[in-house]
């Protein structure tokens, strides 16, 4: 599974990685893709850290709502790829 994520998140949350509930945690999300119709692509689970260095992070927003189709999740909260169709949660 190809997760990315900027080197800068990488060095503030090496010691994370290593943690047993961190390690725990990415058995289970890896089973999950195997096992299941999840979104988004694996390599988008961290497109925010990956498109975005540490040092330039002033806020950050955390959506719940879950995307309902293909192509909608994208790995950025409140955001679908242009030309994709909203789902109700962004129309709102």
């Amino acid at each position: 599974m190809e997760v990315r994520i900027h080197g800068s998140w990488k060095n503030v949350l090496k010691d994370e990685f290593d943690k047993p509930y961190f390690k725990a945690l990415a058995e289970f999300v890896r089973t999950e893709y195997q096992t299941k119709k999840i979104f988004p692509p694996p390599r988008d689970i961290f497109r925010a850290f990956d498109e975005t260095p540490f040092n330039e992070v002033k806020v950050v927003i955390l959506g719940q709502d879950p995307y309902h189709g293909p192509m909608q999740a994208n790995g950025l909260c409140f955001s679908v790829h242009e030309g994709v169709r909203q789902p109700p949660s962004l129309q709102n």
